[in-house]
C-alpha cells in the first residue's frame, strides 16, 4: 500500500500551473499503473478536519474531531498496487508528486493467514 500525505493548507496555497502539473503527473502515472496490471485500487481521502478519531478507554468511548496525529501533513489518500519488488513500490512512490512536497509511505498489506503480502 502507498499512503499519500500531504498538507491541505499548503497545496491550496500551490498556483494553478503547479498544482495542474501536480495532477498531470498523478494521470499519467495512474494509466501506467492500470496499463501494466500493478494497479489494484486507491482512493483520496476527505479533508483532516472532517476525521474523528475513535478511542476506548475502559469500555467509554471517547469520540474527538481530526485526525489522531498533531501535525500538518495528514494522510490524504491511498494506492494498493501489486508489484513484483519492494523497490517497485517504492519506485512508484518516489514518482508520486506528494513525495517530492511532502510524503509518501510504503507498507505491505497483510495477508489474512498474517502474513505479509
Amino acid at each position: 500500500m502507498l499512503m499519500i500525505y500531504n498538507n491541505a493548507a499548503a497545496l491550496d496555497e500551490l498556483p494553478d500551473a503547479e498544482l495542474e502539473t501536480i495532477m498531470d503527473e498523478v494521470d499519467a502515472l495512474m494509466e501506467e499503473l492500470q496499463a501494466s496490471g500493478e494497479l489494484v485500487g486507491g482512493q483520496a481521502l476527505a479533508d483532516a478536519a472532517t476525521a474523528r478519531t475513535v478511542r476506548v478507554r475502559g469500555g467509554v468511548p471517547a469520540v474527538t474531531d481530526g485526525p489522531f496525529a498533531e501535525s500538518k501533513e495528514q494522510l490524504a489518500g491511498y494506492l494498493i498496487v501489486d508489484c513484483e519488488t519492494e523497490e517497485r513500490a517504492v519506485e512508484i512512490a518516489t514518482r508520486w508528486p506528494d513525495a517530492r512536497y511532502w510524503a509518501m509511505e510504503v507498507r505491505p498489506i497483510m495477508h489474512t493467514s498474517g502474513t505479509e503480502m
